[in-house]
């Protein structure tokens, strides 16, 4: 299924109903007064996350979603029925907001999390509201309230533990096939990948990961060269960035320390947080060269960068390294939890109580 990111929809909440303008008629009541009862609330528009979707493809053909009216109050003192609330079913890492004034409204990240994007309008209130020891007769109602309706712009940046950054043909593609189940188009040409491909490493029965392959970046993405920054910002989410290296490249005055930098100056461009993230370096296509002359290559490159994060040397053909390499990320994944829940705790012990009310 084609990759989309990106989609534009109409909501409508529903409208509440009008109160009933209603007086008791009964056998042998010949006062009956007001009983007028109040008009039913509109039904509401909620976007729910649904982990079972990963594009925004339904959106194409289906752009418009409007809740039921609630009814009308009626006599004898009754509620109109309310309108029933519509769920619309987005991916998780879902950004919503507002077509007309930019305003960002909310972010469904989690299964079954909900976020309420067209309030509908309250009921109206029936006479039975205004009756008085001066006015026992009202024939005075309140008309529902409008529901909210407003274009909204939906924006999807994937969940991944991992991402994989690279150029063309640095082998995203097919270290994500070795190392999951994910099965993405891999040849030996420029921008095979047109979308990301989402995933699943398993280290054991309890341990799992999302890696993502992003599509790849050349020179200019930041201004939109290439596929550009349509996908540079699925990397944002990512809590390891894997950047991945063509050790033996086809054009052989291709040089990997100039792509890594340059590849950095796109990524600064975009977004100067995502060079703070944790990036490893991951040489590939090992497999191609002898085992002496590819371990000296990687390292000569290191050297050069002054790189003093970790780096690997892998071949996914072969499968050489990579086991290993998963097994550390699966790892460094745990640590960054570890440090966020503590950091998390230490900022709970810290925080000022809140202030006590006066008795």
């Amino acid at each position: 299924m084609k990759f989309v990111d990106e989609a534009s929809i109409d909501v409508a909440a529903g409208n509440g109903g009008n109160g009933s303008a209603s007086f008791r008629r009964e056998k042998y009541i010949p006062f009956g007064g007001p009983d007028g009862g109040d008009g039913g609330r509109g039904g509401s528009v909620f976007l729910e996350g649904d982990s079972g979707l990963n594009t925004l493809v339904d959106f194409r053909h289906l752009r418009t979603f409007r809740a039921p009216n609630g009814k009308g109050g009626s006599g004898r003192n009754m509620t109109g029925k309310s309108g029933e609330d519509i769920v619309i079913r987005v991916p998780l890492g879902t950004i919503v907001r507002d077509t007309e004034t930019g305003e960002r409204i909310g972010d469904v990240t989690a299964p079954g999390q909900r976020l309420l994007v067209a309030r509908g309008g309250k009921g109206g209130l029936g006479n039975v509201h205004f009756k008085s020891s001066t006015n026992r007769a009202p024939r005075q109602t309140v008309p529902g309230e409008r529901g909210e309706s407003r274009s909204l712009n939906l924006e999807l940046k994937v969940l991944a533990d991992v991402g994989l950054l690279g150029f063309p043909n640095a082998g995203k593609s097919t270290l994500i096939t070795c190392v999951s189940a994910a099965r993405p188009k891999v040849a030996d040409y420029p921008f095979t990948t047109l979308y990301p491909n989402l995933g699943v490493v398993r280290i054991d029965v309890e341990r799992s990961f999302v890696i993502a392959d992003i599509p790849g970046l050349i020179e200019g993405a930041a201004e939109g060269t290439g596929l550009g920054v349509q996908f540079l910002k699925h990397l944002q989410r990512t809590r390891l960035l894997l950047h991945l290296v063509d050790l033996a490249p086809v054009a052989l005055d291709v040089d990997p320390v100039a792509q890594v930098r340059q590849l950095e100056a796109e990524m600064r461009k975009f977004d100067p947080g995502l060079l703070d993230k944790p990036r490893w370096l991951v040489f590939t296509k090992a497999d191609l060269l002898p085992a002496d002359e590819a371990q000296s290559r990687a390292a000569e490159a290191v050297a050069e960068l002054g790189w003093d994060a970790p780096w690997m040397l892998v071949s996914a053909v072969s499968h050489q390294g990579t086991d290993d390499l998963m097994q550390r990320v699966s790892d460094e994944l745990q640590r960054i939890d570890e440090e966020r829940a503590q950091a998390g705790a230490l900022a709970a012990m810290t925080s000022d109580p809140p202030p006590e009310s006066a008795s």
